[in-house]
């Protein structure tokens, strides 16, 4: 990392900064022998506390349990760059096809409202998580990246965007909002807002454990069978410390799916990666602007996505390395040096007038892609097994989505949300290795080489980037 300015400790593990600044939680209880319960949740982040919190709230009888292999929100939940955006991983036309048109703008305006539905029940609850909503700006700095954001604008409009959920900045906005050096034309969106994301996932465990969830930490669950022909006929999770049993078990392990048996070639885990600035003074912020705290992305292929912390620092985030032989994670959540060189370069590109300002911290995260990159939730009534996730990295929001529609299927309700194209969705498995592994690092080298041919003198979208979303199925 020859010549970035660093300060702070990077030999930590890859502990979040989200959780370097509010500190580690303490663990609670691991699972204590086999029991059984109502419904089983495998995996503490997001996901499961949101699904628990909700069927809590529906039918607080029921007797719940969390099972997690570290604590609850050591996941992407706690690692994730603090978008709570209206995003949607996957292609349109692919939901599109399964139920209609209108079946997927319905899904598009759900997670609209799902970014309120986040921010009232931090609200309710008394989670403070910085919540900030000044929405989304999407910049391009290239003449290929203004067109591809020009169409993508169009092809929205066609989706149930309307002129008040995306629009074009002018250039008197686009310099009042946030000043990104070589912007060529930016858009604008209400539906999002900044997060802390290791205080919303520490705050909603709080919650749903005084509901009277059962959260069992230091827990790892190795296998999730389906209900058997047999007195009590449930469906069981099988872990080191005991067998929990119920009449409904749901996976909820998002980028860590592969460590199941039978799941390894289900979600690919791909790493993404985040550095933060110590704090920014006045005078810098002077140069940037960014007074009301959007969230920022670009249009490159391989792109960086970027908040105002409330504590006035930049964090940043990328690919870096997207993905490790045999599904395997990095260790522990560390970063490598060329990564941390990467972002920082990214950083200062985009503004700089923070290039004097030091890197503090560096970490990275897991999160699942399914093979046709399209988020799926689902519920079996006859095997008693369900799942949501494969969110492609826009998982803040849609987890909450999923957590609503896990309650409506698990309760066997008919509503508005068991009717979206994402419920039920099955998608063919990821290649064995080691075609897995070689078709990803030919995916990233042709975005990477995309990007330099569209910085260089590209007007359209490179062919290469059009090579790259062919091999990966997106």
């Amino acid at each position: 990392m020859k010549g970035i300015p660093l300060t702070g400790d990077f030999a930590n593990g890859g502990v979040s900064f989200w959780y370097r600044q509010i500190g580690m939680p303490d663990r609670r209880a691991a699972l204590p022998g086999s029991r059984s319960y109502d419904v089983v949740i495998v995996g503490g982040g997001y996901t499961g506390l949101w699904t628990a919190y909700y069927l809590k709230k529906a039918q607080p009888e029921l007797r719940i349990a969390i099972l997690e292999r570290e604590f609850a929100g050591a996941g992407a939940s706690g690692r994730n760059g603090g978008w709570l955006s209206a995003e949607f991983a996957g292609s349109r036309e692919r939901y599109a096809a399964a139920r209609g048109r209108e079946a997927m703008i319905s899904l598009q305006h759900a997670m609209f409202r799902s970014v309120d539905e986040v921010i009232s029940v931090t609200r309710e609850e008394g989670i403070e998580a910085d919540i900030h909503k000044g929405g989304l700006i999407h910049v391009a700095t290239n003449p290929a990246q203004r067109r591809r954001l020009r169409e993508e604008l169009s092809e929205l409009r066609t989706w149930g965007y309307g002129e008040d959920d995306l629009r074009l900045m002018d250039r008197d906005e686009q310099r009042e909002r946030v000043r990104v050096a070589g912007t060529l034309e930016a858009t604008y969106s209400p539906h999002c807002a900044r997060i802390q994301p290791a205080k919303l996932a520490v705050g909603l465990a709080s919650t749903v454990v005084s509901l009277g969830v059962d959260i069992f930490e230091n827990t790892t669950v190795t296998e999730i069978r389906p209900r058997q022909s047999g007195p009590d006929g449930k469906a069981t999770a099988v872990t080191s410390r005991g067998v929990v049993s119920a009449e409904y078990v749901i996976r909820a392990t998002e980028g860590y799916t592969a460590g199941l048996a039978g799941q390894r070639r289900q979600w690919l885990p791909m790493n993404s990666s985040m550095i933060v600035t110590e704090p920014l003074p006045a005078e810098v912020w002077k140069h940037i602007g960014w007074s009301g705290n959007e969230l920022l992305g670009d249009e490159a292929h391989a792109y960086v996505y970027a908040q105002r912390t409330a504590d006035d620092r930049i964090a940043i985030g990328g690919r870096g390395v997207p993905y490790r032989y045999g599904s395997r994670t990095d260790d522990r959540g560390a970063t490598q040096a060329q990564t941390v060189a990467l972002l920082w370069r990214m950083l200062v590109k985009l503004f700089p007038a923070a290039a004097d300002a030091r890197v503090q911290h560096a970490w990275c995260g897991v999160l699942g892609v399914p093979r046709d990159w399209c988020s799926t939730v689902h519920l079996d009534h006859a095997t008693g097994l369900g799942w949501a996730g494969g969110y492609v990295g826009s998982g803040v929001t849609t987890t909450n989505l999923a957590g609503r529609t896990l309650r409506d299927l698990v309760l066997r309700r008919d509503t508005e949300l068991t009717t979206l194209p994402w419920v039920g969705r099955q998608v063919r498995q990821w290649e064995p290795e080691p075609l897995r592994w070689a078709g990803v690092q030919l995916i990233y080298a042709l975005f990477r080489a995309a990007d330099r041919q569209e910085n260089d003198r590209g007007t359209t979208t490179s062919p290469y980037a059009r090579i790259a979303n062919l091999i990966s199925g997106r």
